[in-house]
């Protein structure tokens, strides 16, 4: 970064610009610094332009289109004015060098990080092109390698998809060798024509040299239209998808999701450019970022020092908006999860990480409680506290006090103490698939197959009331002394605790999932062995109030007194999510990550999600919510919803099942299918702490209590311990 000069403006709007990062044809890139400490890089349009209306327009339309771009691989636009004559952009700042740098630096990248690259590229272009736009310029020189994946910037030539050219007689429509055959000839230029940069993207990113090469701008565009690229250093598998990417006609060019879907990598593949000087370098940078966004303004050595180290030119993104918060919470950490996954070892046991708290534990602890982990090896799991235990799929794991509830092999419950693992009780009357809650510290709350409310309590099993006349078929949550279900009609009911009578029934304000025995909808509560027309919800409950989310993705609240509608519905996404409230507020993922007032559905704020699939379903811990957004989790703040950190994890977008949070720790897993595993990451920081999986099928079921995080899935049941 070079220093400004006496020309340069000194401040842009809520921006202190601290230095140059670059300059280009239409303009310089600064770095600028808002009074709450967030960074930002601030483009701005040459003085002797500025009067050029066809110029100023230009100039504009590049916010104006990489705003309409709903996507996490597209550099996001914070700003736009014109102040004192000049026009600026504020961009989020990518600290990260750029493909072409980096490539120059450190050499081609191997087959796993082209693949990696070039999938995450493929799908920003399918989420440029959903927008309607064509980028038009991509290069390496536009591509800033983040620790969280490629980011795509510079949408100056960007233009709708219907569109020819944007430039004057005499200009170069694109960078020579990037641009498609049809650009070059100045004919329509549509999605196709991002593809064959694309290829030739991948082939530089390969093998370090250009697919089209030449002296002369016109030898290279020549080369473009008439020739055949040149790929002889690109390695074979990689060449097999570049290659008809290059061809000259678009129509014979694959689609961004063909491509996306022939370049993902396998799971050791995707941590790509995270390991290495590479990812040294973008973590120093990134680094450095964090150290100038918190130095003080008189700019002692500290400041000067982390703008030497941001270097020049590899410019654009600051993640956090003006008024947005400072301190290092903010930077985007890389996933390392260098250690292979470990598998569940067959039999189990106990592990020399942990220990037990013993029976005078902290006041704040409970007898029960596990010892954490006083660290971790980054990359490597620890060993189960114990596990694996036979238990049915069906339903989540349920901790009370000391114990963890389970749908039991062959039927009905059973529950395990959380200190060894070994079974306490088991109740063959409960069905399992109904759901269980947990009343209080000592009320286990069920359903049998003929609809019974069941009361059974926690330390033994044994049922403390019966009501066989509730027509139990799911139930969704506990709120003070009221129990809430969906009846085997489909109706919504409710149960005071006190009196075991119901308190009212309603018809559900939105769509549920019609069960049938052995069926889960995503995100609810799995109706297991209900009767076929049932309906579950994905439902949360506190402070007087149900909030329903349905398959329909609308959402709702009533009052858990007598039933009545108090808000809603509302149309959140198109799937049923699973809300969660707290502090009288209700967090809602779908096409926005949204918190609304409990008590009237008032709005407090929303933020949209960057995916085609929407947010996942949140979590919400020490004044933060957790959720998925793509193939990212998001730690954001509960009084505005800022951004706190983001940890890209894989390249398919992630399940929307809640995260699980306890103590330092968030647990996500990473597929639908459970294949994958479940990424334990550190929340402290946003950075991953390993990755943990073991044999089975099917899905992961998780719950969280007193130090340890229980695992669910293929009918083994394993207790991991957290740091």
């Amino acid at each position: 970064m070079e220093p400004l000069q006496q020309d340069d403006p000194r401040r842009l709007g809520p921006y202190r610009l601290a230095g140059v990062l670059g300059s280009g044809g239409m303009g310089h890139v600064y770095l600028g610094r808002d009074g709450a400490g967030g960074v930002a890089a601030v483009k701005v349009l040459r003085p002797e332009l500025a009067d050029d209306p066809h110029m100023v327009k230009r100039f504009l339309r590049e916010a104006e289109a990489a705003r309409a771009v709903r996507s996490r691989g597209v550099a996001r636009v914070l700003a736009t004015r014109t102040e004192g004559g000049r026009q600026w952009i504020a961009a989020e700042f990518l600290a990260g060098p750029t493909l072409e740098r980096a490539v120059e630096r450190y050499g081609p990248l191997d087959e796993a990080a082209v693949r990696a690259l070039g999938a995450a590229l493929a799908r920003t272009l399918r989420d440029i092109h959903a927008a309607g736009l064509v980028h038009r310029d991509l290069k390496p020189a536009n591509i800033v390698l983040t620790s969280d994946g490629p980011r795509v910037i510079d949408f100056g030539i960007a233009r709708a998809e219907h569109g020819l050219t944007l430039t004057a007689t005499g200009q170069a429509p694109a960078t020579p060798g990037y641009a498609a055959p049809e650009q070059v000839l100045g004919q329509r230029t549509g999605p196709a024509g991002d593809v064959f940069a694309l290829g030739a993207v991948l082939a530089f990113a390969a093998s370090g040299r250009r697919a089209y090469g030449g002296g002369h701008v016109a030898a290279v565009q020549y080369q473009v239209v008439h020739g055949e690229p040149e790929l002889d250093a690109v390695p074979a598998a990689v060449r097999e998808v570049a290659e008809p990417c290059l061809a000259t006609d678009p129509a014979r060019r694959p689609s961004p999701e063909r491509l996306a879907r022939l370049l993902a990598p396998p799971w050791r593949g995707r941590k790509a450019w995270r390991t290495g000087p590479l990812a040294r370098d973008i973590a120093e940078r990134e680094r450095a970022a964090g150290q100038l966004a918190t130095a003080p303004d008189d700019d002692g050595d500290g400041g000067s020092r982390a703008r030497d180290a941001l270097g020049a030119r590899d410019a654009l993104g600051a993640r956090d908006g003006p008024g947005a918060p400072t301190g290092p919470a903010r930077r985007r950490i890389a996933i390392t999860l260098a250690g292979a996954a470990t598998a569940l070892a067959a039999g189990g046991g106990g592990a020399a990480w942990w220990l037990l708290r013993r029976d005078d534990a902290a006041a704040d602890g409970h007898p029960w409680d596990a010892e954490p982990l006083s660290g971790y090896t980054e990359g490597t799991a620890p060993q189960p506290l114990w596990g694996p235990l036979e238990a049915s799929a069906e339903t989540a794991p349920l901790p009370v006090r000391d114990l963890v509830v389970v749908a039991a092999r062959g039927g009905g419950l059973a529950a395990f103490g959380v200190r060894d693992g070994k079974r306490r009780w088991r109740q063959p009357d409960a069905a399992p698939g109904a759901r269980t809650l947990a009343a209080g510290a000592d009320t286990v709350l069920a359903a049998d197959g003929d609809g019974a409310l069941l009361a059974l309590a926690a330390d033994d099993g044994r049922p403390r009331w019966t009501l066989r006349t509730a027509d139990a078929a799911v139930l969704l949550a506990v709120s003070a002394d009221t129990v809430c279900f969906t009846t085997r009609d489909g109706a919504l009911r409710a149960v005071s605790l006190a009196s075991h009578r119901p308190l009212w029934t309603a018809e559900p304000p939105v769509r549920g999932f019609a069960a049938s025995p052995g069926t889960a909808s995503p995100g609810t509560a799995s109706p297991g062995a209900t009767s076929p027309g049932a309906a579950s919800f994905a439902a949360a409950a506190g402070a007087g109030r149900l909030v329903l989310c349905g398959t329909d993705g609308r959402a709702a609240a009533l009052s858990t007194r007598d039933g009545r509608r108090v808000w809603g519905p509302r149309k959140r996404g198109e799937r049923a999510l699973v809300p969660a409230v707290a502090g009288g507020t209700a967090y809602l993922g779908g096409t926005e990550l949204t918190a609304l007032e409990l008590a009237d559905g008032r709005e407090r704020w929303a933020r949209p999600s960057g995916a085609e699939e929407g947010w996942g379903a949140p979590a919400v811990d020490g004044g933060r919510v957790y959720a998925t957004d793509g193939a990212s989790l998001y730690a954001r703040r509960v009084s505005d919803g800022g951004d706190v950190w983001t940890l890209s994890l894989v390249s398919e977008p992630l399940p929307p099942q809640p995260p699980v949070v306890e103590r330092n720790s968030v647990w996500t897993a990473l597929d639908a299918s459970g294949e994958d595993g479940v990424a334990a990451v550190d929340r402290r920081g946003g950075k991953s702490a390993w990755l943990y999986t073991q044999n089975g099928e099917g899905p992961w079921r998780q719950a969280a209590a007193g130090n340890r995080v229980f695992l669910l899935r293929g009918g083994a049941l394993t207790a991991m311990p957290v740091f």
